[in-house]
């Protein structure tokens, strides 16, 4: 969903961000970086909960991306292990604070268990209004758009579209996201400034912000400085304004 130039948005109503920095923070404290990751979701749970307050709707947070499976085999169990204590320890609460709760990505690779418990999370939490929160899991942004391409290519050969007919607008309701706004703002934590196959397409016109702080120092006061630099930055969406 995309917001015309005309209408100027000062509200930050979609967040997503690059979560990244774990490792280095264990790093930086002599520690494995098992630990890094187990602060960072407490940062997590931090997060979520101050974003209502701050007017985001939709919280979308890149938890464990396609080409993650290539970290050691230890961390990956690890960031595996984090995900079930996350989604059996954490859903009864979101759900009390009125959050939906939604995983974007490839679910093939994930384990039964895991799919079972976001299958539940998902149904648990699909009523609720308060913030949509979205866990990107072995998500690559590359992916979902082959997958959507894939998509519109299977109905061009059933004769269900034209060809001549593909627009934008056809290949985003064929994304993951199809049914929420793109995002306003894209924040990545630890000084990094890329978006390492994170919603390429979504973020064509989304404010970028990249922040020193490693993700487990992330706060919601944090959090609250990126929307206030948000709410004072010009979109124009390729317009020239005034």
């Amino acid at each position: 969903m995309n917001v015309g130039a005309d209408q100027q948005p000062r509200q930050a109503r979609h967040v997503a961000i690059i979560m990244d920095g774990n490792g280095r923070w264990a790093q930086q404290r002599g520690l494995p970086r098992v630990f890094g990751h187990r602060q960072g979701a407490d940062a997590v749970r931090e997060v979520v909960k101050a974003a209502p307050d701050l007017g985001i709707r939709y919280l979308t947070l890149f938890a464990f991306s396609s080409e993650n499976w290539c970290r050691p085999r230890d961390e990956v169990v690890e960031l595996m292990g984090l995900l079930r204590r996350y989604l059996r320890k954490e859903v009864a609460e979101l759900n009390a604070n009125g959050v939906r709760l939604r995983a974007i990505g490839d679910r093939s690779r994930l384990d039964r268990d895991i799919l079972d418990l976001i299958n539940h999370a998902e149904a648990l939490t699909a009523g609720n209004d308060t913030l949509d929160l979205m866990i990107a899991l072995n998500y690559g942004a590359k992916n979902e758009l082959v997958d959507a391409c894939r998509a519109l290519a299977h109905e061009v050969a059933e004769g269900k579209i034209d060809p001549s007919a593909i627009d934008a607008d056809l290949l985003t309701a064929r994304l993951q996201t199809a049914d929420i706004p793109d995002p306003d703002l894209i924040i990545r934590t630890s000084g990094e400034q890329r978006l390492s196959n994170f919603l390429l397409w979504q973020a064509a016109y989304s404010e970028l912000m990249f922040v020193d702080t490693l993700w487990p120092d992330f706060t919601a006061g944090d959090l609250s400085a990126a929307v206030g630099e948000y709410r004072r930055r010009d979109r124009r969406y390729g317009a020239v304004v005034g």
